[in-house]
């Protein structure tokens, strides 16, 4: 009896001993984060995740921990997301241009059509002091709660996509539905190509392009594979190139400001890290992309220089319109026009020594 007792004693000091080993694993973190994306584990968008989870839980040593939720478990689109930003339930959020514009209307310029050229003018401007300029004004017009943290990408470009014909110039767009999200801007440059925009959920896009209540949309390669379109009489896409697919990454800035500036400096390098993931994977994924889409009966056209040219003077109203109807639209207009020429002007002198 006295044996039992000693050996009921014994399992239970090694029974809380155990316990307290893992309550203090759990708790070994100074700083937890709670990091969500509205997408899938096949997207660009968690791809940079587990970059930024594996970077910043390695280079703190511990001292921050990254919980992943991937898709709606936390927040279910852009406006909810932030406000729960904002309120402190989130720590790390990700949105697009549109799903931030109604509250942060300016954020729209990153979808000005044809102002960023390429990859590597997008992914330098996007680096630099456009970036900073921006998270100012996202922390004065969130009362210092949402600090924007870095722009990546999420898709590659967007280009003109239909189920009836091959678009060649703005012309062939004429009197097609085109889906675009509710925001104002890409509606804008829909109606300047003269289609007819038609907001769309993007679940309920598939079942649009097979009843007809769309007829194309504005998208990147990836997502359209990735939501089996062709299935759905997705056929043609025109490569124009009409705007770089711009991911904003958001922190919560009291969780922020309240590290230490080491693990501040961890934080910032890890959102730099994620920022070159998004950045590379888009690249990658599209060429799987395009084989398929074409192995799927899809045709794709690329616009010649001058068809190209075509498309940037019929989007001049859109630019027109956001100067006239986004508060500053101005400024931010210039201010992107002002980052991307400084680029070009830097791989220009890059090519003079690299060419020779």
């Amino acid at each position: 009896m006295i044996k039992t007792k000693i050996f009921k004693r014994t399992i239970s000091s090694v029974m809380v001993a155990a316990a307290m080993v893992l309550s203090m694993g759990a708790s070994a973190a100074d700083f937890n984060l709670r990091a969500t994306a509205n997408s899938n584990e096949n997207d660009e968008d968690y791809d940079g995740l587990v970059v930024f989870k594996d970077y910043v839980e390695s280079h703190s040593n511990g001292r921050i921990a990254v919980d992943l939720f991937i898709g709606t478990q936390l927040c279910a689109n852009g406006t909810e997301c932030l406000q729960a930003l904002e309120d402190g339930s989130v720590d790390v959020y990700i949105s697009t241009s549109g799903g931030a514009a109604n509250m942060y209307p300016y954020v729209q310029v990153l979808d000005l059509p044809y102002l960023l050229t390429d990859d590597r003018v997008a992914e330098a401007v996007l680096e630099g002091n456009f970036t900073r300029e921006m998270r100012k004004a996202i922390l004065a017009d969130s009362g210092d709660k949402v600090r924007l943290m870095t722009i990546g990408n999420t898709g590659g470009w967007r280009n003109f996509a239909n189920t009836k014909r091959t678009v060649k110039t703005p012309t062939d767009l004429k009197g097609l539905k085109i889906r675009t999200v509710v925001a104002d801007l890409p509606q804008e440059l829909v109606k300047a190509m003269g289609a007819s925009p038609t907001p769309i959920p993007w679940p309920e896009l598939f079942t649009s392009f097979q009843t007809g209540i769309v007829e194309g949309s504005k998208n990147g390669i990836t997502d359209i594979m990735g939501m089996k379109f062709p299935e759905a009489g997705l056929k043609y896409v025109t490569l124009d190139g009409h705007a770089y697919m711009s991911a904003l990454w958001y922190m919560n800035n009291d969780s922020f400001k309240k590290m230490p500036e080491d693990m501040r400096k961890v934080i910032v390098d890890g959102f730099s890290a994620l920022q070159q993931a998004t950045f590379a994977s888009p690249k990658r994924k599209s060429i799987q992309a395009y084989a398929d889409f074409k192995a799927n009966g899809g045709e794709i056209y690329v616009p010649t220089p001058e068809q190209k040219m075509m498309f940037q003077k019929s989007a001049e109203p859109v630019y027109t319109w956001f100067k006239g109807n986004v508060k500053d639209g101005q400024k931010w207009f210039d201010l992107l026009k002002s980052e991307t020429a400084k680029v070009q002007s830097s791989l220009e002198v890059s090519y003079k020594s690299d060419l020779n």
